[in-house]
């Protein structure tokens, strides 16, 4: 791809408010919910994360594709989110063990990418306005058509859409003959959460988002995990009851980000659609346990009511973000279950949060 060659293609926001930019090369339109990833690292992780899936990624590092890609490396079976934004895309790559660039990795899934673009501005302008509804378009389609198509594109909150990153059908990760076993309800699972707990000496049986108790439970693991995922916590009847049926026969759970808000909801306790949210792997959270401070990745849009939980006589808070207070991490007393607003698997540097897995194991144990 010549840079010369290259087309102007603008990000429409759904209050009228446009950004230009230029078209990678990859021609056509694609909605979703803009936010932005505040990471100056692990681009590859973030597109293949599920979590993602039905939003427009704005990225705030000044260079997009600089080491390429390495097929070793994603989260899923492929790209999940809508459309990216930044403002350097680079072409080539210099990682010694790259498999490719990300120019040839997005054209194999028809990636839609707008670079070129002021993306501090965007950024102040989204924090200003809070996360909304957007299209990228690189086709020249007329603007009028571009704002009645992205009018009716729904709205996250009430958004179900767990069911369209999940497995069909129920696999198997890990070795056989490990210690532990797991039941995992995949809403948008991770990889690298199934390589944490597979290091661990478990295997883990994966199942569809919509299975049911007694699906989970027919592997008679020693423990459950409710693994994180894109849209709104509230639509998932389902997998609410899962929770509720597995705290009423006092399994061990862990929850991670949706399975966190999951397992609030099957408490009792509402969630609500951020302003912004959290996303980036630099986000200071306190352990009110330990005393201690942790530097976690971080990837939500809905958080769980703090007042709510704070009344609950059965719920406690473990974990709060530093930078406004919200909780990142509760647990029951009576129970054998706890859950964090964050990913303990994404280690950008440091791994403060690795202990979770270890704690989950120890309740498996117990």
């Amino acid at each position: 791809m010549k840079y010369t060659t290259r087309k102007s293609a603008i990000l429409l926001l759904s209050d009228g408010t446009i950004f230009h930019g230029k078209s990678i090369g990859i021609s056509g339109t694609t909605f979703g919910e803009v936010c932005f990833n505040t990471g100056m690292t692990g681009y590859q992780e973030i597109f293949t994360d599920p979590s993602y899936f039905g939003q427009i990624m704005v990225a705030t590092n000044a260079h997009i594709g600089n080491y390429g890609v390495n097929e070793n490396e994603v989260e899923s079976n492929g790209i999940k989110i809508s459309g990216l934004v930044c403002k350097n895309f680079s072409f080539n790559y210099s990682r010694e063990d790259a498999s490719g660039s990300l120019e040839d990795y997005f054209a194999k899934q028809n990636l839609i990418c707008i670079s070129d673009v002021d993306t501090r501005a965007l950024v102040s302008y989204i924090r200003e306005n809070g996360a909304m509804n957007a299209v990228i378009c690189t086709d020249d389609t007329p603007l009028e058509e571009l704002k009645a198509a992205l009018a009716s594109v729904p709205d996250m909150k009430g958004l179900e859409l767990a069911s369209k990153v999940s497995t069909a059908a129920p696999y198997f990760y890990g070795d056989e003959n490990a210690k532990y076993k797991v039941s995992a309800l995949d809403l948008g699972i991770k990889t690298n959460i199934l390589r944490n707990l597979s290091k661990r000496d478990c295997y883990i049986k994966v199942f569809p988002y919509d299975s049911s108790y007694a699906d989970l439970a027919s592997f008679n693991p020693d423990g459950f995990f409710l693994s994180n995922g894109p849209g709104d916590p509230e639509p998932l009847e389902s997998a609410i009851e899962v929770a509720k049926e597995i705290l009423a026969n006092n399994k061990p759970l862990f929850g991670i980000c949706l399975g966190h808000q999951v397992i609030g909801l099957a408490n009792g306790i509402s969630t609500y659609k951020m302003f912004n949210g959290h996303r980036g792997i630099n986000h200071p959270v306190s352990n009110l346990i330990t005393g201690k401070g942790e530097i976690t990745s971080q990837n939500h849009g809905f958080a769980v009511n703090r007042e709510e939980l704070e009344a609950n006589p059965e719920m406690e808070i473990t974990h709060l973000h530093l930078n406004d207070g919200t909780v990142a991490g509760m647990r029951m007393k009576n129970k054998n279950c706890f859950s964090v607003q964050y990913h303990p698997e994404a280690s950008p540097g440091p791994h403060d949060s690795s202990y979770l897995f270890d704690q989950f194991v120890e309740n498996l144990k117990k």
